[in-house]
Order: structure tokens, then sequence, then C-alpha cells
């Protein structure tokens, strides 16, 4: 969907495509039939926006065959439906039974990361609508927090290079950005601004994930100035909210029940307890003395099964703090709840329907949040 912001910038809402499984170009092309045209049917909206996933494979195949990429073009065109903006965090097999820390992998150390980006890019150019300003590409923050040395780090950087001067080659524009997440090299906005402040910002800048903002105990308002600051831009945000319990002494039954075997969920605690795991936060000794908050990906608006909450909190504050004011600070949302198949089974969907019911309801949550901050659902037109 796009949304305009007073200034007069049209600002793009989506859905990530990485809560559905499919890792070819047949299943991409049959999820937009099972999911997207339901999605946007139900919200009424002439063009709904996606934030694709492809997984590498998929990406690679695309990048070398324009008639595929032409086939992709028009099936979207057909359906209603447009991309700006890619997920190219996920590398392939996302949606397996464990991914874990293989999330992670292949990681901006090495040569396939770069390739995979690069191939995303090229796709990207080609998808992108003819009035688009631009594409935008989100990825890992460089690498996980171990190991890491001087090589990897000079290794990074490298890459960094050479991918800016990739970027400014294609023929449409396309910045990539990185996603602070916990446990990762760039955690906060302060390691992003430390890590990634002497990049080339023209190309390349930060994804915010609000769930990540909130599980990292940022303040928005704070992060958000120590990116203008730096001038590190954000060019994408993932509109998300997190796990959180006031008492996880009281909570942990419940807290148990989003414990599970397919992804990693960073707890960290107010007063500094950081685990890897929910199940890692759930043994730890003494580490319920104090509010958690879990890397877990929550419906938006449908509160977690009680008394746990979500930081949906955090994410106001944060729109607040990119879209409230004159200017838009961020052009490119997606929402990104990838842990519907995994929500505590009385919180599920049942079915395709029901998955793409769920999803329409997160991006009317996320309509209302922005209309709220006085963006118009056409141009001129009061939202």
């Amino acid at each position: 969907m796009r949304l305009y912001h007073p200034d007069g910038t049209t600002v793009h809402l989506s859905y990530c495509t990485n809560v559905h499984a499919a890792e070819s170009l047949e299943g991409i092309l049959a999820q937009l039939d099972t999911y997207a045209v339901p999605v946007r049917e139900r919200l009424g909206a002439d063009v709904l926006g996606l934030g694709l996933w492809l997984a590498a494979p998929v990406a690679a195949g695309l990048a070398g065959a324009p008639g595929d990429r032409q086939r992709l073009r028009r099936a979207l065109d057909a359906r209603g439906l447009e991309v700006v903006t890619l997920n190219g965090f996920p590398y392939q097999a996302f949606q397996e039974p464990v991914v874990k820390h293989a999330v992670y992998q292949p990681d901006w150390t090495t040569p396939q990361r770069l390739a995979y980006t690069r191939d995303l890019a090229r796709v990207l150019t080609d998808l992108l609508p003819g009035d688009a300003a631009r594409g935008s590409i989100s990825t890992l923050p460089l690498a996980w927090h171990e190991p890491w040395d001087a090589g990897r780090a000079s290794a990074c950087r490298r890459a960094l290079d050479e991918l800016a001067r990739d970027l400014h080659e294609l023929p449409r524009p396309v910045r990539v950005a990185f996603e602070p997440e916990p446990g990762c090299i760039i955690e906060t906005t302060e390691e992003a601004v430390a890590l990634l402040g002497e990049a080339d910002t023209s190309v390349l800048g930060v994804c915010l994930d609000l769930a990540h903002l909130a599980c990292a105990w940022e303040e928005p308002a704070q992060a958000l100035r120590r990116l203008r600051e730096a001038g590190l831009p954000v060019v994408k945000t993932q509109i998300s909210a997190a796990l959180a319990s006031a008492d996880p002494r009281r909570d942990a039954a419940v807290l148990g029940e989003y414990a599970e075997p397919r992804f990693l969920h960073q707890t960290r605690g107010s007063s500094g307890l950081r685990a890897d795991d929910l199940d890692a936060a759930l043994a730890t000794p003494g580490g319920d003395a104090q509010p958690w908050r879990v890397h877990y990906h929550v419906p938006l608006h449908s509160p977690p099964v009680p008394p746990l909450r979500s930081t949906v909190d955090v994410l106001a504050e944060a729109l607040r703090e990119l879209l409230g004011g004159d200017t838009a600070d961020c052009d490119h949302l997606d929402v990104e709840t990838y842990t519907w198949h995994v929500l505590p089974p009385a919180s599920r969907p049942a079915g395709p329907a029901e998955l793409a019911s769920g999803i329409a309801a997160e991006l009317f949550f996320a309509r209302a949040q922005l209309a709220a901050l006085g963006l118009a659902t056409a141009q001129g037109v009061p939202s």
C-alpha cells in the first residue's frame, strides 16, 4: 500500500513474505494467489506492497534469467501487487523445522553473502514500479557476535565497499539496509554508528526492526537522534513487536509456551540479562528478577497469551519519531511477523485463509498507526 506524508513523500507499506516457505519461482508465484491477493482484497487496496523474500537459489536463478524476472513482474502487476523492498537477511531454508543460528550464515565475511545481495539488487531493479523513487534490501548486521576478530572485521569492510560500488552501477537506485539484531555484531544503533558510520551512506544504511529496538531496550527518540547525528539513514523500517514480560517469575509457564525449536528467541532483561534463547533465559538462576523482552515477533494487532504483553508501545513511539514530524525519515515500511506457524497452538492460523486474515489485520493495524500520524491513503486526501 502507498501512503503519503504531509511533506509529499510516498511511503510504501508492505508485508514480508518470509512467513511463507516457498523457495522456488513456481512456489513464489503460487503464494501470490494463496496469500497476497486475499490480503489485498481484505484490505480493499488497489495495490498491495510485498516485502519479497527470495531464497539465494531463487535470487541467483532470477538474476541470470531476464525472462523469469519479467514473468515475475507481470505476475505481480496482474494481481495488483508491487515490490519496492526485498528481505535479504535469511539466505535460505527459513521455514525449516530448525533454523536457530543458521539464519546468520553465510555472513558478510563470506563471498556468498555479497553474491546473494548482488543478485537481489539485480532482480529488484526489474521489479521496481516505474514511479518508485528507489528500492531497498534489508540484510543481516554483518555477523553473529562470535567468532569475531580483526580479520573478519576487515573482510566485512571490503565486502561493504565492493557492494557500494556495485549499487552505484545499477540502472535504478537501490539501497542496502543493515538490520541491528540481538546477539549480532551490530545489536544497537550505537554499534550501527560505530561500524557503519564510515560506509557509503548514499547507498548503505540501517534497517530499523522495531522488535529488535525494543529488545535492546533502546529509547526510540534517542536511537533515531543518534542515527541522524551520524548521518546514517534509516533505509527501511520493519514494523514488528516483541514479546514482553513484566514479571518473568510469575509468567514462567506462559513464557514456556513460546519456547520452540525453529527460531532463535534472544532474551534481554532491563537490568542486564542476556540470553541467546528463551529456553536459556528460563533456565538462568536469578534472571527472572527483572522485566524481559524476547525476540519473538508477535502479531501486531493481537495481544500474546496473558499476562504477557507485546512492545507495541515502542513500535508506536518509533513510528512517531520517524514519520510524525515535518519530514518523513523513512519511506519503506514492512510488517514482518514470520512466527505465525510457531505461535502457541491456540494462536496459530488453521490454514492459508486464516493466515491471510491475520496478515491483513496486521496491515490494518499498521495503516491505522500511520493514519494517526497524518499520513494519507491518497495524495491530498486525509486518511
